[in-house]
């Protein structure tokens, strides 16, 4: 399950890889990987 956080200039998502879109699995998005989960900003 996706946590999504909605900031000033953007969203903030806390995923797991199955859990990923394309975009995100290919980091065109800004992504941190912190053991099993990755953190992604997807700016406004």
């Amino acid at each position: 399950m996706a946590f999504r956080l909605k900031l000033p200039g953007g969203m903030l998502k806390i995923k797991t890889y199955r859990e990923l879109r394309e975009r995100e699995r290919a980091r065109r998005v800004p992504v941190l990987k912190l053991g099993r989960i990755y953190i992604i900003w997807w700016p406004d």
